[in-house]
C-alpha cells in the first residue's frame, strides 16, 4: 500500500514540475511524461514514414520549425492558413512556393489528437518533427524541451522581417540570427541543416550569375537548370555531395567555393564565421555537438507557456 502511494505521489510530483516550469515560462524534457506517454513515439513514426515516402521532407520539417522559431517565437504560427483577421506566414516571401510539409504536421497531429485529445501543441510537434528528421537523415539527436503553446495569430510581415534572406551577407546574417539571441557560433551551426534538402532556383539564381566567390564549373553546371530568367522552381541541392546525408559536407563544400546560396557562401567568404566553418569542416562530433546546442537554445525562442495562446486542434486554424 505505502509503495503504491509512493508510485502514484511521484507521477503528481513529476506531472506538477512539468506544468510549473510550463507556468515559469521554462520548458521541460518530461512535459507529455503522464500527459501524453505516446507523444513522442507518435511523432516519430509520422516523421519515419513520411520520410520513407518522400527523403526531401525530412529538410522540409526541419525547416519548419527553423522558419517558426525565427518569427515571434516557436509558436506554431507558420501553420496558420490566412483568415479574415490576419494574413499568415505562409505567403511570406521566405515561405511561399518554398515551406513545405504541412499535410505531415496535419497527419501527426490527428495523430495525437486520436491518443490525446486537446493535450500536444503543433508548435511542440514541429520541434519533435525537426529532431527526429535530423536523426533518421543520421544526424544528432537531442532532448527536446517541450511545454510550448500555440500562437492565435500569426504575420506575413514578421516572417518576411525575421527571417534571413538567401541574399543576406555575413553582418546581415549575425544581425538576424542576434536578433533572436543566438550567436555567430549557433548561426553556423544552424546553417548546416542546409546540408539536406533542396533550393529553387529563384534562390539562387543571383548567386551563380553575379557572385565572384564560387566555384566557375559549379555554377556552370547550375546554370544548366536555372537559367537566367524563367523556371523559378528548378531544384537544386544545397549540399551537392551528399544531400541526403545529415554530416559535415555542407561545411566541406564552401571550403571548395560550392555553397548553392550566397548567403551559404557568405559563412566562409573571408569573414568572421570561417574559423567555425574550418572547424566544423574537419570535425563531424564536433558540428553535431553544437548543432544540438544549437537547436535546444532555437526552440526556446520566446515560447508561448502557461495560459498563453492555446492547444490548437487543427494546426492551420484557431479553436
Amino acid at each position: 500500500m505505502a509503495s503504491g502511494f509512493c508510485f502514484y505521489f511521484l507521477i503528481i510530483v513529476v506531472a506538477f514540475g512539468a506544468s510549473l516550469e510550463a507556468a515559469n515560462g521554462k520548458l521541460s524534457t518530461k512535459f507529455y511524461k503522464s500527459t501524453c506517454p505516446k507523444a513522442l513515439s507518435i511523432v516519430q513514426k509520422g516523421v519515419a514514414a513520411a520520410i520513407k515516402n518522400e527523403t526531401r521532407m525530412g529538410a522540409s520539417l526541419l525547416r519548419l520549425h527553423f522558419h517558426d522559431c525565427f518569427v515571434n517565437g516557436c509558436d506554431g504560427s507558420v501553420l496558420l492558413d490566412d483568415t479574415a483577421n490576419f494574413v499568415g506566414e505562409k505567403t511570406a516571401v521566405p515561405n511561399n512556393n518554398s515551406a513545405r510539409g504541412f499535410n505531415v504536421v496535419d497527419d501527426i497531429k490527428a495523430k495525437l489528437e486520436e491518443s490525446c485529445p486537446g493535450v500536444v501543441s503543433c508548435a511542440d510537434l514541429l520541434a519533435i518533427a525537426a529532431r527526429d528528421s535530423t536523426v533518421y537523415l543520421g544526424g544528432p539527436s537531442w532532448k527536446v524541451r517541450l511545454g510550448r503553446r500555440d500562437s492565435t495569430t500569426a504575420s506575413k510581415a514578421a516572417a518576411e522581417a525575421s527571417i534571413p534572406s538567401p541574399t543576406s551577407n555575413l553582418s546581415a546574417l549575425i544581425s538576424s540570427f542576434a536578433a533572436q539571441g543566438l550567436s555567430l557560433k549557433n548561426m553556423v551551426a544552424l546553417s548546416g541543416s542546409h546540408t539536406i534538402g533542396l533550393a529553387r532556383c529563384t534562390f539562387f539564381r543571383d548567386h551563380i550569375y553575379n557572385d565572384t566567390n564560387i566555384d566557375k564549373s559549379f555554377a556552370k553546371s547550375l546554370k544548366r537548370i536555372c537559367p537566367k530568367t524563367g523556371n523559378d522552381n528548378a531544384l537544386a541541392n544545397l549540399d551537392l555531395k551528399t544531400p541526403f546525408s545529415f554530416d559535415k559536407f555542407y561545411y566541406k563544400n564552401l571550403l571548395k567555393k560550392k555553397g548553392l546560396l550566397h548567403s551559404d557562401q557568405e559563412l566562409f567568404n573571408g569573414g568572421s564565421a570561417d574559423h567555425t566553418v574550418n572547424k566544423f569542416a574537419k570535425n563531424t562530433s564536433l558540428f553535431f555537438k553544437d548543432f544540438r546546442k544549437s537547436m535546444v537554445k532555437m526552440g526556446n525562442i520566446k515560447p508561448l507557456t502557461g495560459s498563453a495562446g492555446q492547444i490548437r486542434i487543427n494546426c492551420r486554424r484557431v479553436n
